[in-house]
């Protein structure tokens, strides 16, 4: 059974590439953006930080800001065009702010 929201038809020949979301290893095809990596392993981009729902992604084209993720190193990437790459480590958590302490 799959976890994954979306389910391949077509198109599976095409190379595997593994990759890391949140400390998890998934494996999406050549070719295939970070949105539908997501989307088709985990069921969900990511949670949502104004509430207890998650987030599957908007627009599906880079416009409306939804599907931000951080890399390991704490760059924003956009999911939906973003093409996964051998070993892209990500995370969907957004990283907690620190405030300087000037007491």
């Amino acid at each position: 059974m799959t976890t994954g929201r979306f389910i391949r038809l077509a198109e599976t020949a095409r190379a595997p590439v593994r990759l890391e979301a949140d400390g998890r290893p998934l494996v999406a095809l050549e070719g295939d953006t970070l949105l539908v990596a997501l989307l088709g392993n985990v069921g969900h981009l990511r949670h949502s930080e104004f509430g207890d729902g998650v987030r599957s992604g908007f627009c599906l084209m880079g416009a409306c800001q939804d599907c931000w993720v951080l890399t390991e190193d704490g760059g924003r990437l956009r999911a939906c065009t973003t093409v996964v790459r051998e070993g892209l480590r990500i995370t969907t958590e957004p990283l907690e702010a620190t405030w300087p302490n000037h007491a």
